[in-house]
């Protein structure tokens, strides 16, 4: 698909007319990516506001050991740029930022963007959204790294993010989640002989999505 037809079929900019896709097409470009392409170094600047099409993308930081520190991933109908401030005309990530899946990517110039939508109150609340769930993450990153027990971290994965949880292997899940692989197994046994999790052939399948969620949310203990 060309550029229009991107745009056009893609959630953020259901609401736009045919005229302001065309002037979002003209201050736009799209671009397919490798798996494995780094989009962002840490801190770094830039003026394009990347959409993330289809693919996968994820965010870490490095430590002073030089160790990759998983933070969360971005799925596709998503801004992968962080926003933290509209009065300046370049985004600063975060975080590091790598494709983890062939993806493609829309590029849209910033402050055209601002200027010819924002300014003009459009897009504003689609954009809002988007911050909210950047948000979001960051503060269910918090939880997970300084709050939660293993069995609430590997609870919260599983009602948040369980197709990822199956599709990679248990070591990774367990790097992701800061825990040891021998601790990942003993909690999803817990969590299967309490009725709230069974495991088929290796994959989790969810049976009591509710008392998955009492868990994180310190309601109830498994």
């Amino acid at each position: 698909m060309d550029t229009k037809s991107v745009i056009s079929h893609l959630n953020f900019f259901n609401n736009l007319s045919d005229e302001e896709i065309d002037r979002l097409v003209s201050i736009s470009s799209l671009k397919k990516y490798q798996a494995d392409t780094l989009l962002y170094y840490e801190k770094s600047e830039s003026n394009r506001l990347l959409f993330l099409v289809n693919g996968l993308a994820k965010a870490y930081k490095i430590d002073k050991h030089d160790n990759e520190i998983f933070l969360y991933y971005i799925y596709k109908n998503h801004i992968l740029s962080d926003i933290s401030s509209l009065d300046t005309t370049s985004l600063t990530s975060y975080s590091n930022i790598t494709l983890v899946e062939d993806s493609k990517l829309l590029s849209i110039d910033f402050d055209a963007f601002k200027r010819d939508f924002l300014e003009k109150g459009r897009l504003c609340l689609e954009l809002s959204n988007e911050v909210i769930r950047q948000s979001k993450q960051l503060q269910d990153l918090v939880n997970r790294e300084f709050i939660f027990d293993s069995v609430a971290k590997v609870a919260m994965m599983l009602s948040s993010d369980l197709t990822m949880f199956n599709k990679l292997k248990r070591y990774d899940v367990s790097l992701m989640l800061h825990i040891q692989p021998s601790t990942l197994s003993r909690v999803l046994s817990r969590l299967k002989r309490n009725g709230l999790i069974d495991i088929d052939h290796g994959v989790v399948i969810i049976v009591n999505a509710e008392g998955l969620r009492k868990i994180y949310e310190g309601l109830e203990d498994a």
